[in-house]
């Protein structure tokens, strides 16, 4: 995926990260999302996380600027960074007052429903990015996925030499697949199920089923089933995917206090 527009340089503020997938150019990449100053959609890809210097290593709702071209992927929202250029400039943004802070730059991008989202794309080709809340969760899956890299995978995976320092083990491959089924505020909505991307479910993943074992399903289900379904106003930032132009995942969360 290459460049076709000029360079910039913009401000973005961090609102969602992927688990990141094993890239031919990048070893390893995360598709990450992001409002720009002017605030429109921006979507960064390909971003090597782990792979970034530590004064690189943004975190969510932290203020960034960096230089950034229109790739070649034609969803409009997509950006090529230049991650020798990314420079945080702020701390994340405050969780007081109900999260207010960030809900008045994330709230002028809502939308009302993922149906509203995918019939606007449908005629427009556009957005490919949204953040909307459901009407009602229904639930959170928890599937069997494949539990090792493919060859193809981990060829990209062992391509270490293109970077300077590389981080000290592979990238973990989640065996699961993890989704949401809801219903959007839509009177013809007749349900939905979406795959959830989202950075901070593997990185939970990962490191409870380190601490508790056998058990981690149980705290996976306390925070993002219990917890997010019951205790907080639950969001879903989506996206749509290169490959499968048209389909949508959960690319992150948003879960201000009720």
């Amino acid at each position: 995926m290459g460049v076709i527009g000029p360079w910039h340089r913009k401000q973005v503020l961090i609102t969602a990260r992927t688990y990141p997938t094993p890239a031919r150019r990048g070893v390893e990449v995360s598709c990450t999302g992001g409002i720009t100053e002017s605030g429109e959609w921006i979507r960064l890809f390909p971003v090597p996380y782990r792979f970034l210097s530590l004064d690189k290593r943004f975190r969510k709702y932290q203020w960034i600027e960096a230089d950034v071209a229109k790739s070649s992927d034609p969803r409009p929202e997509s950006f090529q960074i230049d991650i020798d250029s990314i420079k945080i400039i702020s701390e994340p943004l405050p969780t007081k007052d109900r999260w207010q802070v960030r809900k008045n730059i994330i709230y002028p991008l809502k939308s009302s429903s993922l149906c509203g989202l995918q019939l606007a794309w449908q005629n427009n080709k556009y957005p490919t990015l949204g953040i909307f809340e459901p009407k009602s969760i229904h639930g959170f899956d928890i599937e069997p996925g494949t539990l090792d890299w493919t060859p193809t995978e981990l060829e990209k995976l062992l391509q270490y030499s293109i970077f300077e320092k590389s981080p000290l083990h592979l990238l973990e491959k989640i065996p699961y697949n993890f989704s949401y089924r809801f219903t959007c505020d839509r009177h013809d909505c007749t349900g939905h199920k979406l795959t959830c991307v989202d950075w901070e479910l593997g990185q939970s993943f990962r490191r409870w089923r380190q601490k508790y074992g056998a058990k981690w399903e149980r705290a996976i289900r306390e925070r993002f089933e219990t917890y997010m379904i019951l205790e907080r106003d639950t969001h879903f930032f989506v996206g749509t995917v290169h490959a499968h132009p048209g389909a949508w995942i959960i690319i992150g969360l948003f879960y201000p206090p009720r």
